[in-house]
């Protein structure tokens, strides 16, 4: 399993991360590019050509608590541990919030074909709004209300694709191919865009002052709880098989990146949120490995 998903997906990581080390490619503008024009394409295609049932209402409930549960648990040690504030915000950053976009999507793609990708795509949608707005209400803490986290949500270009296209889909209106032709071209250029931005992103982090106590407890809750929390969420919902394989798959994936952005941003100790994200990616090769091994 590593050589036909987890190798092929890192080789593309390598790829940007290398690409960053000798070029220093200005990573802001391709992903802007991605954000605001592959990836809007790619979710266009895929909502318009799906059918809609409570499978997607089970995702959105996935999604929600997971992140709610994980952050439960980190408040909870960090009382137990008496963390700083800054320490508690930047563990529940770098545990509550999974890379399902630049990372999961592709793993999902490679391990089960187009139709676990559409449920993939429907997963990285609804936790980007759960990281939006929970993400964002942690990283500020009081800087930042839930209430303009939404409506930030609302301009993101990802969210006007997926209303066009449920729109588009709900009163048939036909799709002139050619026009059809040219939003598959450009969204089918979104996955490997992303992958190789997050490798360009992982080769900007700085790896200072490793407080291994929290790396190891960030790890633990990220690789191996979180995907637990998973499977017993899905043995609660009523989700097919496949649906039930890439929620946990997804649920293993590593802290995202852009989460260390966030914490740059507010200030809510970004070396210790950099240090998970980048070890937990590349931890993730061996426990994704095992877990897709297991779960095939």
């Amino acid at each position: 399993m590593f050589f036909q998903v987890i190798m092929p997906v890192f080789l593309i990581f390598l790829t940007g991360f290398t690409a960053q080390k000798l070029l220093q490619l200005h990573i802001k503008s391709i992903s802007t590019l991605a954000l605001y024009i592959l990836v809007p394409a790619l979710v266009f295609k895929t909502f318009y050509r799906t059918e809609f049932d409570l499978t997607y209402l089970y995702i959105a409930i996935y999604s929600l608590l997971l992140t709610v549960i994980l952050i439960v648990i980190v408040q909870v040690i960090s009382r137990l541990k008496k963390y700083p504030p800054s320490t508690e915000t930047a563990l529940i950053l770098s545990t509550g919030f999974m890379n399902n976009g630049n990372y999961g999507a592709p793993v999902i793609l490679f391990a089960f074909g187009e139709t676990g990708f559409r449920y993939a795509i429907a997963i990285m949608i609804l936790h980007t709004i759960v990281m939006s707005t929970i993400g964002i209400y942690y990283a500020a803490r009081g800087k930042y209300s839930v209430k303009n986290a939404l409506r930030s949500v609302m301009k993101m270009p990802i969210m006007h694709a997926l209303i066009i296209a449920l729109i588009w889909q709900k009163f048939q209106i036909p799709l002139p191919q050619n026009f059809e032709k040219i939003i598959d071209m450009v969204g089918n250029a979104a996955i490997p865009t992303i992958m190789l931005v997050l490798g360009m992103q992982l080769a900007e982090i700085k790896l200072k002052n490793i407080r291994w106590p929290e790396l190891n407890l960030a790890i633990f809750l990220r690789l191996i709880m979180s995907p637990l929390i998973a499977a017993g969420l899905v043995w609660i919902l009523p989700v097919e098989t496949l649906l039930g394989k890439v929620m946990i798959v997804e649920a293993a994936m590593p802290a995202s990146a852009i989460m260390t952005l966030y914490a740059l941003q507010y200030e809510s100790d970004p070396d210790l949120v950099s240090t998970i994200t980048f070890v937990g990616t590349i931890l993730s090769a061996l426990t994704l490995t095992l877990l897709l091994n297991f779960i095939q």
